[in-house]
């Protein structure tokens, strides 16, 4: 666990790693919810189909942003 601890808190522009994949996670989850509310309002120039996609890519960050945030602590 130590080995994951490191990586979550290795800094990067003063801030650690933890932090940048929660950036990322929220942003992934706020696309996913743009693609639908896009599609619903009739623009297409995303397919919605991408969106189950972008839900799963978002879960999946969110686990291992939620690992790395753990692995501090523990």
């Amino acid at each position: 666990m130590e080995f994951i601890r490191s990586i979550a808190l290795f800094s990067i522009a003063g801030k650690p790693v933890v932090v940048y994949g929660g950036i990322l996670t929220l942003c992934s989850f706020l696309f996913t919810a743009y693609i639908s509310v896009s599609n619903l309002k009739g623009n297409h120039r995303i397919p919605f189909a991408l969106h189950p996609k972008m839900a799963v890519l978002s879960l999946i960050l969110a686990c291992i942003h939620g690992f790395f945030a753990l692995s501090i602590y523990w």
